[in-house]
């Protein structure tokens, strides 16, 4: 069974930082691309950022020189440093499988940016 759990999230105000975790199991993690996708409300669930199996990064423009994205194939984790905050980062955020997420989601971690 596949199982995403993701971690980290809170308050923080705008220019702050915070640091996200995801831990992946019920797969050969390091066989998948993955992603770091957020969710904000009356908003359709967009894609923040990816990793490939070989550490290939790439962003949405959004958050471009802020975020980063990083796995650990033995741990079966990814993270997401968010730095320099924006009241627009305010969403849920999840990971899961690049490009074609399995159908099972983890709860998501909130992350809300407000002074």
């Amino acid at each position: 069974q596949v199982h995403l759990v993701e971690s980290g999230g809170g308050l923080v105000q705008p220019g702050g930082s915070l640091r996200l975790s995801c831990v992946a199991s019920g797969m050969i993690f390091g066989y998948y691309d993955m992603a770091w996708y957020r969710q904000a409300p009356g908003k359709q669930r967009e894609l923040v950022a990816t990793i490939t199996t070989s550490y290939v990064e790439n962003y949405a423009d959004s958050v471009k020189g802020r975020f980063a994205i990083s796995r650990d194939n033995v741990k079966n984790t990814i993270s997401l440093q968010m730095n320099s905050l924006k009241p627009e980062d305010t969403a849920v955020y999840y990971c899961n499988r690049n490009p074609s997420p399995w159908a099972y989601w983890g709860q998501g971690t909130q992350v809300t940016v407000s002074s």
